[in-house]
């Protein structure tokens, strides 16, 4: 059995998810009064709750056919993150130079997709493994590459294959849509029809995969 679905949760639940970043940070606090901070996980991991967005038996009905697919915990999908899903601002589109990927060096040719978060202090490289296809453009040296013909993407890890190795010193960049490789953190759905009849909201607890 595949461990993973190259299929969306409903996109119509999705919207109406809550969630976001986790990080685990320990904190000892000294007999000083200071303390010490250890970052346990080296990335951080979306946690999401998208009981919000069932608002009707039938959306009901639909996710637990999903969740019932993927057999709770076992089988990952994907998950469009409203609040973070392109590789440039929410309401802009994303062009081919949003997204550093790397330097040419005359004979490589597959570069990762990559986010970066924050700045000048201490930026965080984030790898997308799942951009929607159709979604990715592509340029070396400030210059948009044809898909397809110079270059092609695999949607299912996020990496960019180019046609020709970009010369030794030029920049590799991109622009694209992506979702979160995801699973169920639950092996029960818990349903209270009588409850979700009177406005409770069901829990259906959801977690990134991180690649």
């Amino acid at each position: 059995m595949q461990d993973f679905h190259e299929v969306r949760f409903p996109l119509d639940v999705a919207l109406g998810a809550r969630g976001g970043p986790v990080r685990r940070t320990d904190i000892v606090a000294m007999a000083s009064g200071r303390e010490h901070r250890n970052a346990r996980w080296e990335a951080s991991r979306r946690r999401y709750d998208a009981g919000l967005g069932v608002r009707s038996l039938d959306a009901l009905a639909v996710v637990i056919a999903f969740f019932e697919e993927r057999r709770g915990r076992l089988v990952g999908f994907r998950l469009h993150d409203r609040t973070d899903a392109k590789s440039c601002a929410p309401s802009a589109t994303p062009a081919p130079g949003d997204q550093a990927l790397g330097t040419g060096d005359g004979a490589r040719t597959a570069f990762q997709l990559v986010k970066r978060y924050g700045g000048a202090h201490l930026p965080w490289v984030r790898t997308i493994a799942k951009p929607v296809a159709g979604s990715v453009r592509v340029a070396v040296a400030g210059v948009e590459l044809m898909a397809g013909l110079e270059f092609a993407v695999d949607a299912t890890t996020g990496l960019v294959t180019l046609a020709t190795p970009p010369p030794a010193g030029a920049s590799v960049s991109a622009g694209y849509a992506f979702d979160v490789p995801v699973r169920f953190d639950t092996d029960a759905l818990e349903i209270d029809l009588s409850a979700f009849a009177a406005g409770a909201v069901p829990q259906i607890p959801i977690v990134e995969i991180v690649p």
